[in-house]
């Protein structure tokens, strides 16, 4: 389809959906509207899992765009959906920029969520959502990572807004709930009960995991944290990973960590990494 712009900005969807079909799982259904996009599957594991990167092709979003990704996992489908490179929102001269994603895993399928980081620069504008509905035994396992202004180039969060939403729901009952709120300036960013003067941030969840390994994560992910601040827990079928620390690059490393050790037992397949998060 062709690229939709308004005078406030990009207006973009993707639809997508995974079908069982034999022993392989397939994209059956991509449409699209405005630059949002994906690459052609493939399959480094085998034609059961289907490996999917979504492109932005501007590279960055500014105030006024909208994007909106939809992805349903029909009974026995099993997708992992990442991106090429960081997300990256602009500052903007006014209007909000809002990202959106809806995912839907039904019965017996499993969805990886596995996005690069969001990069929000200094003086961007922002409201992203995530919501996940898992269906009867359905397996989830995913993260979000968010990195406030860019640390590397000394930019610092000083002005700005980004509203930050990330939820897992089962059977229309909630499992986890986030939100976040975090404006340029404010004490919640160095608050030691807020982000502690961290820029970076980020959660995973792994619904459908057996229990017992909150102590194996702990122990593999504590000594490489540093300075940063890493938390394991488990609630209600639900297994949360959280990170905070200087280093969005960290965040991802930590999580691709704690993904490879909770790949096995959830999914029941040895980690095989995206060959985007190496290059």
């Amino acid at each position: 389809m062709t690229s939709t712009a308004s005078a406030t900005g990009w207006q973009a969807h993707l639809n997508l959906g995974f079908q069982r079909q034999a022993q392989r799982t397939i994209l059956g259904q991509c449409a699209h509207r405005g630059p949002l996009q994906v690459q052609r599957p493939f399959y480094p594991e085998g034609k059961e899992v289907c490996h999917v990167a979504i492109l932005h092709p501007p590279g960055g979003v500014v105030g006024g765009d909208r994007l909106r990704i939809d992805a349903t996992l029909d009974p026995g489908a099993h997708a992992l959906l990442t991106t090429p490179a960081a997300g990256k929102f602009y500052r903007s001269a006014g209007p909000f920029a809002r990202q959106r994603q809806h995912l839907t895993v039904t019965t017996g399928a499993a969805l990886e969520w596995l996005p690069q980081e969001n990069i929000v620069y200094q003086g961007a504008r922002i409201q992203t959502s995530t919501r996940i509905d898992l269906q009867g035994d359905a397996r989830f396992l995913g993260w979000e990572i968010l990195c406030l202004g860019r640390p590397a180039a000394g930019e610092r969060f000083e002005f700005g807004e980004c509203q930050q939403n990330f939820e897992l729901w089962r059977d229309g009952e909630p499992l986890y709930l986030e939100q976040g709120r975090y404006t340029g300036g404010e004490p919640v960013l160095a608050a030691h009960w807020g982000l502690q003067g961290q820029p970076a941030s980020a959660t995973l969840l792994a619904a459908g995991s057996p229990p017992g390994l909150v102590a194996d994560l702990r122990a593999a992910l504590e000594p490489s944290a540093g300075e940063a601040r890493v938390s394991v827990s488990q609630l209600d079928g639900v297994l949360v990973c959280r990170y905070l620390g200087p280093s969005a690059t960290m965040a991802r490393q930590l999580l691709t960590m704690a993904w490879g050790l909770l790949r096995p037992a959830l999914l029941d397949r040895p980690p095989c990494p995206s060959r985007f998060w190496i290059t």
